[in-house]
């Protein structure tokens, strides 16, 4: 049977090209990977909040599958509202279909957390409308966004093309000494491929949306698996 050490649900926006075949990639034995997705084809708060009402009808298909968690694999979707949205959105699918739910924008926070990162340097893909909105939800869960820097695309089929050394240049560019660590935001953007070496090049760690997302979503399924190549959080936590 698939999935005898966990079953993982992943819901991801339409245009989203990027997460699963991360996710997979880094996957531990045992563990499946089941998708749903939530119509979604640029990144604007708009857009973000009709595709966030879709939710629930998305996890009932996947609890359909048996699945142990869901992940609500959208950074953006799950901060746009602010401090404690992400959240809202958690319990509102939890209570519809009896599923425990996490969303990315509360795993990059735990991330962040538990590698006591005070001081954080962001990369996006977005623009600068929803880099605002990030700067105001990470302040306020009490961390300091030294600089967010975006590269101001709004098709989300766009970000899905960009190629991880984009989002390793734009980092080491753009990176100053204060920095406790990087992150590296949106679910869409590949960054598996950068992590570590941005770790050696930078000596602060990287997290980023996907791995933040697949280390919590496993750690809420009690696979606590050490997996090379995915930086410091993958190793010490």
């Amino acid at each position: 049977m698939y999935g005898w050490r966990g079953r993982l649900g992943l819901i991801v926006p339409s245009s989203n090209i990027t997460m699963e075949m991360e996710l997979h990639s880094a996957l531990p034995e045992g563990v499946s990977l089941h998708t749903a997705r939530v119509p979604l084809k640029n990144v604007t708060e708009e857009e973000l909040v009709k595709m966030n009402a879709m939710a629930v009808e998305s996890a009932r298909l996947l609890r359909d599958a048996g699945v142990e968690l869901i992940l609500y694999g959208c950074t953006s979707g799950s901060f746009i509202g602010g401090k404690d949205y992400e959240k809202e959105i958690e319990a509102n699918v939890e209570e519809e279909v009896n599923v425990p739910v996490v969303s990315t924008s509360t795993a990059v926070v735990e991330a962040l957390r538990i590698l006591d990162a005070q001081a954080v340097l962001v990369i996006t893909p977005y623009t600068d409308e929803i880099n605002a909105r990030e700067r105001e939800f990470l302040e306020a869960n009490d961390f300091e966004v030294l600089d967010i820097r975006g590269l101001g695309i709004e098709d989300n089929t766009q970000i899905g093309k960009l190629e991880p050394h984009e989002a390793y240049r734009l980092a080491k560019a753009s990176f100053m000494d204060e920095a406790d660590a990087i992150f590296i935001s949106c679910t869409n953007l590949r960054t598996f491929e950068i992590i570590e070496v941005l770790e050696e090049d930078l000596g602060v760690p990287v997290v980023t949306s996907n791995q933040a997302s697949l280390w919590l979503a496993l750690r809420q399924m009690d696979v606590m698996e050490r997996i090379p190549g995915l930086g410091k959080l993958f190793i010490d936590f």
